[in-house]
């Protein structure tokens, strides 16, 4: 585990120690969303959820809801207490961590927007994007870190851009204005740009510290809504709940 994950993880238990969460014998529960609980329709065919390879798991705490993308789902019930001592070994105990700890930082009103967008949404979030880079750090280059369709489709064609993704089935494509990169190009792609726009996702799969850079780092999505709160990081999810 990352020593970045590793000190979030401890600022969330001294997040739920102080807000008398660890004392209490309150279950959270994370389950598998299917393709239209968590997105809907959106309008293509292209998200990573609706080509199998992610699901959205939830944790429900309270009455307030998070999420996290994983490639390893299934359910889990147990303490806060216990979550906060979890070995983030492995992306499924990564994506329980994640999405209780948005579920909870909600609850303790840290944290916003920890619900995934649907239907029309994500294609608004994404045309909203090119301007909002612009009036925050003008016309710059940018690196993309997780394939999200409808954000590609609206940058690629705006900035000088590139894109980095781990799924094989994407690399080497051209997807709009640009050709989906691999690992191979990816440190270069990461020195070459002003920006990077990361998925959230990175958090759960552990590749986190790859992406933290010298230079400016912008997280999309829900998952990372929580670590970003505690961390400062800067989140851009303009249409989620």
């Amino acid at each position: 585990m990352s020593e970045t994950l590793n000190k979030v993880q401890a600022e969330a238990a001294k997040i739920w120690k102080s807000g008398g969460l660890l004392d209490q014998q309150i279950k959270v529960k994370a389950r598998v969303l299917s393709i239209e609980e968590a997105i809907g329709n959106p309008e293509g065919d292209d998200f990573p959820l609706q080509k199998g390879k992610e699901r959205l798991m939830e944790a429900d705490f309270c009455g307030c809801k998070g999420q996290a993308f994983t490639d390893m789902f299934g359910d889990f019930s147990g303490t806060i207490g216990e979550i906060s001592k979890m070995d983030l070994e492995n992306n499924f105990r990564r994506a329980i961590f994640i999405s209780s700890l948005n579920a909870t930082m909600r609850y303790l009103g840290k944290t916003d927007r920890t619900i995934h967008c649907k239907d029309k949404e994500p294609t608004i979030c994404a045309g909203k994007l090119p301007q909002y880079i612009r009036d925050n750090y003008g016309d710059v280059k940018i690196t993309q870190v997780g394939y999200q369709p409808k954000m590609v489709e609206a940058l690629s064609s705006e900035f000088q851009y590139r894109v980095l993704d781990l799924d094989p089935d994407n690399i080497g494509q051209k997807k709009f204005n640009a050709v989906i990169e691999g690992s191979e190009t990816s440190q270069e792609a990461l020195e070459w740009a002003d920006i990077i726009l990361s998925t959230g996702t990175v958090i759960v799969n552990d590749t986190l510290e790859d992406f933290l850079r010298e230079k400016p780092v912008i997280f999309y999505g829900t998952t990372i809504a929580g670590a970003a709160s505690i961390m400062g990081w800067k989140r851009y999810c303009d249409q989620s709940l």
